[in-house]
């Protein structure tokens, strides 16, 4: 991607590290395999068959769409071609888009690429907005597949609308409130009342458990739900000035140079124990980290764990699918499109994973499994997610937001909280890496 030199090297396996994390907010869960493209067309049955190039898992299979779809549609065969990694996955359909061929008829676009794909390959897909009613997506999720001439290259899949998650029986023992809408209440509106109740957990935090699993979790929430990260409305590089980024750096500064991180990083496999012991009281938690968590913390943590409203509406995470203008299937590939992304097929998504739809007329109907809603304390997990959906700012992405949340996050903050560099210190070393990625 870039020329190999030893920071480079460096930054490009964290950048893979991203990369695999972004996988998971396609489903959360492993992919079947690692297989590249297969071509549409006639098969010895007559039938139209409609190739789906997916990265991670994104339900459609499991829920048994695809099956469904074809019984509704006797002339119409349907093979999915999933690559697990978006790190293969993105370059590789890129270089089939550029050529003009050896594309998949539907090709999924993970919300990381998809300002990459309006601005550079808008030519490359179908104008899905010529061929659907776009209010039945949530206003800022359609803008993000959007261009400047109102051209909609993809049609919404799933998000990841935050909360945050907490373990009662913790708070309890530190004698914090347990209420999920009185702690709601405690931190409306501002993070940093978030943190101070960090504060509070730790003067009385029971055994060795800390307030939250990382300060980089803490940065991606709040970062998450404002307008402008580290690109302006007019596609120039403001990472170093932003409002938001600088909103976001200085809260996660609180945390990590304080004791109430766990200082773990996110989906490596310490993170995962760190559910299982019960070591941290809280996580920022997009609906997409539920059934993570449910898995992680195991049957210990059935009826421990409860669900908040976040400080403010944020979102981390989500796809969508678009229709390459390479695709000699078209017709038959758009209608499909505007099927699996419906409110109905995507309520039957969630039912099955828990992949939280963009598509608010769903939200009435989306019923969580009767174990997870237990495992949860009852709590309102499609209220708490869809009040915050219903809430998130338009972001505005740009062609490297992955590199420099990378080199944030993972250079920047993890100094801080894991070898004892100060907030200047982490961010002048984060700066190094940007301006690698940025050619500088």
């Amino acid at each position: 991607m870039r020329t190999i030199t030893r920071r480079s090297r460096r930054l490009s396996a964290l950048a893979v590290a991203a990369a695999l994390t972004t996988g998971l907010l396609a489903g959360c869960a492993e992919d079947s395999d690692d297989s590249g493209s297969d071509e549409g067309g006639g098969n010895a049955e007559g039938k139209t068959t409609l190739t789906v190039g997916t990265f991670g898992v994104f339900g459609y299979k499991q829920a048994g769409l695809y099956d469904e779809y074809m019984k509704l549609h006797p002339d119409i065969n349907i093979k999915e071609n999933v690559t697990t990694r978006t790190d293969v996955y993105w370059p590789k359909t890129l270089t089939r888009l550029q050529a003009g061929s050896g594309t998949d008829d539907i090709q999924a676009i993970e919300v990381g690429n998809i300002t990459e794909a309006v601005q550079t390959q808008s030519d490359k897909f179908v104008d899905l907005g010529q061929e659907v009613d776009t209010s039945q997506w949530l206003d800022w999720k359609t803008a993000q597949a959007t261009t400047e001439d109102g051209k909609v290259i993809g049609l919404g899949t799933d998000i990841g609308p935050m909360a945050i998650c907490y373990r009662k029986d913790l708070f309890e023992q530190a004698g914090l409130e347990t209420d999920r809408d009185k702690l709601a209440a405690q931190w409306e509106g501002d993070w940093n009342k978030y943190v101070d109740l960090g504060k509070e957990y730790m003067k009385n935090a029971p055994g060795d458990t800390k307030f939250v699993d990382s300060a980089s979790s803490v940065y991606n929430a709040v970062l998450n739900g404002e307008s402008e990260r580290y690109y302006d409305k007019d596609g120039n590089v403001v990472w170093d000035e932003s409002a938001g980024v600088q909103n976001a750096w200085d809260t996660s500064m609180e945390v990590a140079t304080s004791d109430m991180s766990a200082k773990l990083k996110q989906f490596d496999k310490p993170w995962d124990q760190g559910f299982a012991n019960a070591s941290f009281a809280t996580v920022a938690c997009p609906a997409w980290m539920i059934g993570y968590i449910q898995e992680k913390s195991g049957d210990s943590g059935a009826g421990n764990w409860d669900v908040a409203a976040a400080p403010t509406a944020s979102n981390w995470g989500g796809s969508f699918i678009g229709v390459p203008t390479a695709s000699e299937n078209q017709k038959e590939a758009i209608e499909l499109a505007k099927w699996l992304t419906a409110p109905e097929q995507q309520a039957k998504v969630f039912a099955k994973q828990a992949s939280f739809p963009s598509t608010p007329s769903a939200y009435s109907t989306l019923e969580p499994a009767a174990e997870t809603q237990s495992y949860f304390s009852d709590a309102p997990i499609t209220d708490i997610f869809s009040a915050s959906a219903e809430s998130i700012p338009t972001q505005v992405f740009g062609t490297k937001d992955q590199p420099i949340n990378t080199a944030l996050t993972d250079v920047g903050i993890l100094q801080v909280e894991q070898k004892g560099a100060s907030p200047d210190e982490g961010w002048d070393a984060a700066s190094e890496e940007i301006k690698d990625v940025l050619g500088q």
